[in-house]
């Protein structure tokens, strides 16, 4: 028997598969890790496929070394996927394949935790007798005493209780009286926020409605849905009860959220329901605990599965049901190599595997609704709140009339004033603050020059740390969020030598000041990637947050994302305007979303809330619209204006990033790029008949990481041909360039 075997190397030359001989003896199943000699050492590697015979001489084939668990890593609906990703990413299979296992199996970087037990070797009777006769030894009748009490019992226990336990126990051990055997210890995520209810409520109406929907789909196993419900029309019950049902079909399910900060709350909810059947998959989880978790998943213990994007690749057997929720974030994108959509990647396991998938979002994205209004899936409406709470109230603030005024706070008055009333009636309130930092930037007021990253295009932020200044006072520092560079803000002017150095703008760490100096003694927490950047650091903060601990919850956009606080009844949106002039086309769909979800956080509880929203452009239509909460009639206008310009879901939008440390060299290989795509249209005349823009230019940040950057943006018509001119472009990704690396992007996340 020979089996082909993927090795774990990145490279072209190795992008084959290499036969191995299967020993006499050896199992090996497709998906199967196994560990083989390659070259003069050994490699892991991914049987692919067996056979009875090869290709090639028999005599010069060697022998698999030995399988690394005894069962498949891969399951085979993700062997297939993962050979479909690799297709359309235009990359090695071993690259996609390192997507399906967590990356500590590779190199046997994490193991098995097992801990010692201790249980009684003999019948309770036989031990009594033994403890009677063991007077000279204190230590081994304690042990004996314990484990009559309980058997068996973690030595860690014993250690608890009797100092140095080693010796007693060998005693007992030697003497055949206990028995010491290893088992396996799960490493258990901790990072669970409070507050989850075990009681099954009655469904509403509306979610009746749409149970009814999806239940012919599940039991089909075949179905694709966009649940569109405003905020706080509890959606998240929707899930619970499909979950319910698939777990009734001995099914399992996935269900996905955009953001880490989401996932302690989430699995609250599906924990309180369904107990230990239910697992988590994040980031943030270390290594031992996302391989136990891991672990559970494949063997069938956890069969609900909660977790951020990389969750879509879970091993989760008898898949029934994946759950996308808040499905507009872009987040779900990973614009690392290979790159994917999880949005996409939970459709094509749908498919595959006989399951049925749940787009969710109050703000759905303009391409899934436009995909929902032609019937490439059923659009579900929850258009009402639970129990027919109201919406919350939303007042727009003209900052403009606040500075004529003489008010330079970054807090509005009419803000300042709700959130005194919040306060007194002991309510919670949220401010959000789409920017970190203390100040946005410093700049020269002698020559405007704007202090920048020495790596990146971009301004430095200032920020305030804690007891970092000589002497434990609090020190200012400029940061650059790309690539954390750090530096002292100067004394003076980098350009013209000026001494009017100035700060400009506000971050989360401003508005947490004003708030502390505004209401003295109020209990405050700031919410963004300095505060979360440790472990467990979104769970402890939420559930300070959510006892009451904390009153106001000040953060970036992660605190806009489906967080349920039935206290809150005040949501202050500080800038309105930072996302909607960004030089992206997506600019007012992402500022739209993040203000309808930022104003649904209020009013979910028995209270009514009120939402705040600052802005110098109040008379803008999307922030009217934001305000209402009216998504068709945004969906409407935004889908109007992409027609008439031609952007996405009209045209497709692709691009080649050249990156290199050397400008010229950036400059160089894009323009032999954008040479090659013009000499590959002359051959296909039909191509060029599609494409309505291509341009080798800059990208909106120039250098970022200490690369130099240019892209070859194209804009072409949908059609057959996009699909070839699409598969040219990510075949030129891949040709090697001297002192430049190539990146190939269908439909960029982001324009920058």
């Amino acid at each position: 028997m020979y089996c082909q075997v993927i090795v774990d190397i990145v490279h072209e030359n190795v992008a084959q598969a290499f036969t191995y001989r299967v020993p006499e003896g050896m199992n090996l199943e497709r998906g199967q890790r196994v560990r083989v000699p390659f070259r003069s050492g050994a490699l892991e590697g991914i049987v692919l496929s067996l056979s009875e015979t090869a290709d090639f001489d028999p005599k010069r084939i060697r022998s698999v070394i030995g399988p690394l668990e005894d069962y498949p890593a891969i399951l085979p609906a993700m062997m297939e996927l993962a050979e479909e990703m690799a297709r359309e990413a235009h990359c090695p299979l071993a690259e996609t394949l390192r997507l399906m296992i967590p990356a500590q199996m590779r190199g046997g970087r994490v193991r098995v935790r097992e801990e010692e037990w201790a249980e009684l070797a003999v019948s309770p009777a036989e031990a009594q007798a033994a403890l009677a006769g063991e007077g000279r030894s204190p230590k081994r009748r304690e042990i004996l005493r314990m484990l009559l009490e309980k058997s068996p019992r973690p030595v860690s226990e014993i250690r608890d209780r009797i100092q140095a336990p080693r010796e007693a126990l060998n005693v007992l051990a030697d003497a055949g009286l206990i028995r010491i055997t290893k088992q396996e210890q799960l490493r258990s995520p901790e990072s669970v926020l409070g507050g989850g209810s075990a009681d099954w409520l009655p469904l509403t109406p509306g979610q009746q409605e749409v149970m009814e929907e999806i239940l012919p789909a599940l039991k089909r196993g075949k179905g694709s849905f966009l649940l569109y419900g405003v905020t706080g029309s509890g959606k998240t019950e929707v899930f619970l009860n499909a979950v319910r049902k698939v777990l009734d079909m001995g099914k399992s399910a996935l269900i996905l959220v955009p953001e880490i900060a989401l996932t302690p709350q989430m699995v609250s909810w599906f924990q309180s329901r369904f107990g230990a059947v239910a697992a988590v998959l994040h980031s943030r989880l270390s290594p031992g605990e996302r391989y136990d978790e891991w672990r559970r998943i494949r063997r069938g213990e956890a069969r609900v599965v909660i977790g951020a994007r990389s969750a879509v690749f879970a091993p989760a057997d008898r898949l029934g049901l994946i759950v996308v929720d808040e499905e507009h974030e872009s987040t779900y994108y990973s614009d690392h190599h290979p790159r994917y959509d999880a949005r996409d990647v939970a459709l094509s396991r749908c498919k595959r595997e006989g399951a049925v998938l749940i787009l969710a979002s109050a703000t759905p994205s303009i391409l899934s609704f436009a995909r929902a209004r032609r019937g490439d899936s059923v659009l579900l409406e929850m258009p009402v709140r639970v129990q027919d709470r109201p919406l919350p109230e939303v007042r727009l603030v003209d900052m403009r009339r606040e500075l004529e005024s003489g008010n330079r706070s970054v807090l509005s008055r009419e803000l300042v004033s709700a959130l005194g009333e919040c306060l007194k009636k002991k309510e919670q309130a949220m401010l959000l603050i789409n920017r970190r930092g203390y100040h946005s930037f410093v700049s020269c007021r002698a020559c405007g020059h704007v202090i920048k990253c020495p790596n990146c295009d971009v301004s430095l932020t200032c920020h305030v740390e804690e007891g970092r200044a000589p002497g434990g006072g609090d020190a200012e520092t400029l940061r650059c969020h790309y690539c954390g560079h750090r530096e002292r803000i100067p004394s003076r002017c980098p350009s013209c030598g000026s001494p009017y150095i100035r700060y400009f703008g506000a971050g989360t760490q401003k508005v947490e000041d004003e708030v502390r100096k505004l209401f003295p003694g109020t209990e405050t927490a700031r919410m963004d990637i300095d505060t979360t950047s440790g472990k467990d650091g979104h769970a402890k903060i939420l559930e300070r947050f959510r006892s009451g601990a904390v009153r106001v919850l000040i953060g970036t956009q992660m605190i806009a994302k489906g967080l349920d606080f039935p206290k809150v009844t005040l949501v202050g949106i500080v800038a309105a305007d930072l996302t909607l002039n960004l030089p992206d086309y997506r600019s007012r769909e992402r500022t739209f979303q993040l203000l309808t979800q930022a104003a649904g956080r209020a009013g979910r509880g028995q209270q009514p809330g009120r939402v705040i929203i600052q802005t110098y452009r109040p008379e803008d239509p999307v922030l009217n619209m934001a305000a209402k909460q009216n998504y068709r009639a945004f969906f409407e206008e935004e889908f109007r204006r992409r027609r008439q310009a031609l952007y996405p879901p009209f045209t497709v939008m692709m691009r080649l990033l050249a990156e290199s440390r050397d400008a010229a060299t950036a400059e160089r290989t894009a323009g032999e790029l954008e040479k090659r795509i013009r000499e590959a249209m002359e051959v296909h005349p039909d191509w060029k008949k599609k494409v309505l823009l291509l341009s080798d230019e800059p990208p909106g940040v120039r250098m970022l990481r200490g690369m130099e950057r240019r892209q070859i943006l194209v804009k072409s018509l949908v059609g057959p041909e996009t699909d070839a001119l699409s598969a040219l472009m990510a075949g030129l990704a891949e040709e090697p360039a001297e002192g430049c690396r190539i990146l190939f992007e269908y439909n960029p996340t982001s324009m920058m």
